[in-house]
């Protein structure tokens, strides 16, 4: 009977009706990162929060950099009445002038002899017909913080009337100061000495942000991967848009983050960079030259020690003569020479005993010694002259890419940190 009413039960589908139990899931365990994975997270939060916290100093690095990759051209054109002479009878304005031994000795005689300027600490040559010789006097900062100024003094190299003058490291946005301005905002962050080694940090944290940067990136080995690591894509989704900007963009740029980095890490700091260097290639014995004839002598005249200085380099064009400050203190000319990878005043330079008229020193880019190979190479890369008005030109366009990363960067940021906020909630 009960047998009977159990059945009639299952099959009406009674309260007595016999229900399997569900079947037991079984627990698959929780996957734990490797370690590839654990390392890409913890360059992701070093990549995210020193691009956060330098980001600022970066973008400034960057458009200050687009401008005075033309600071010569630039200063030249909003400052006419200081830069600009007539050209000498039979040339025109543009044309090549070499600065002759007699045109140093006039021009030095010309502001040493009056009373209102004296003796100056350098004077830069212009290099074209229609330019300004450039007396350059050095004034004593006012604070730990403050930024070397030096009164510059125009002088036209023929008739070696005074133009004008200005004081390099004043501070402004007038047409007469605001390359220098742009100028000492790149270099110095307009706070001297401080500003100087804080450039030279930011340098160091640009190499870290490329190379953490170009790690979280790397995808996986498939040809989708790649492809759409390489691809920015937007889709109807402007965040999507957004983060594969970031990151191709990103690995395209990373050998000219890793050069502009390691140059001006060394331009401010080059003893953070001569291990790495010497590494490569040995350096030369660091150090300036000083006389070795008796300082009882008399100075000999700045057109003795032009003529030496090109006696020692024959196709050099002299770009500008750095006067001796001391006893023991020589001349220095600077020159150009044809093939040089650097642009306007050059990078060879020539030390001249101050007192016997002896060379002292040479540095020639054209034959550089062990380390100074990779040396003369920085400044060219770093503003773009190593490859004509194409570099600079390029150099100058890429001045807006750290504010690109740190916009597209910013809004990643913000994106992540809102869904980790909507998780916990």
């Amino acid at each position: 009977m009960s047998a009977a009413k159990d059945a009639a039960g299952a099959a009406t589908g009674g309260p007595e009706t016999a229900i399997a139990p569900p079947p037991r899931r079984t627990a698959h365990p929780v996957r734990k990162p490797g370690p590839l994975a654990r390392a890409k997270d913890l360059l992701r939060t070093v990549h995210l929060w020193l691009g956060l916290v330098f980001g600022s100093v970066f973008v400034v690095l960057g458009l200050t950099g687009a401008a005075i990759a033309w600071l010569h051209e630039i200063d030249h054109t909003l400052n006419a009445d200081l830069m600009a002479v007539a050209p000498p009878p039979g040339m025109h304005a543009g044309a090549p002038l070499p600065a002759t031994p007699a045109m140093v000795q006039a021009v030095h005689e010309r502001l040493l002899n009056d009373p209102a300027y004296g003796k100056a600490t350098q004077i830069i040559f212009p290099g074209e017909a229609g330019e300004v010789a450039v007396a350059w006097y050095k004034l004593r900062p006012e604070g730990a913080y403050s930024l070397q100024q030096f009164r510059q003094v125009m002088v036209d190299p023929f008739t070696l009337r005074v133009t004008g003058e200005r004081v390099w490291g004043e501070l402004g946005f007038s047409r007469q100061l605001l390359m220098p301005t742009l100028f000492h905002l790149h270099r110095y962050l307009v706070a001297g000495e401080t500003g100087k080694t804080l450039i030279a940090a930011s340098g160091v944290v640009m190499l870290m942000v490329a190379l953490s940067g170009l790690f979280v990136w790397w995808p996986k080995a498939t040809r989708s991967a790649w492809r759409m690591a390489l691809t920015v894509r937007h889709g109807g989704s402007w965040p999507r848009f957004n983060f594969s900007l970031h990151r191709a963009v990103g690995f395209f740029t990373v050998p000219v983050l890793l050069v502009l980095g390691f140059s001006g890490t060394h331009f401010n700091q080059p003893v953070w960079i001569a291990p790495v260097i010497n590494a490569i290639a040995p350096l030369p014995p660091a150090g300036k030259a000083v006389n070795h004839s008796d300082k009882s002598l008399p100075l000999i005249a700045p057109a003795d020690a032009v003529r030496a200085a090109q006696t020692a380099i024959p196709q050099g064009r002299v770009s500008r003569l750095s006067l001796p400050a001391k006893a023991d203190a020589p001349y220095e000319v600077r020159l150009r020479q044809p093939g040089e990878l650097r642009e306007g005043d050059g990078a060879t330079r020539v030390s001249i005993d101050s007192r016997s008229g002896r060379v002292l020193k040479v540095v020639d880019p054209l034959r550089p010694q062990g380390g100074e190979a990779v040396v003369n190479w920085l400044f060219p890369l770093h503003s773009g002259e190593a490859f004509g008005t194409a570099g600079r030109s390029f150099i100058s366009a890429f001045g807006l890419m750290p504010l690109v990363f740190f916009v597209t960067g910013l809004v990643i940021w913000s994106k992540r940190r809102r869904a980790k906020h909507k998780g916990r909630h």
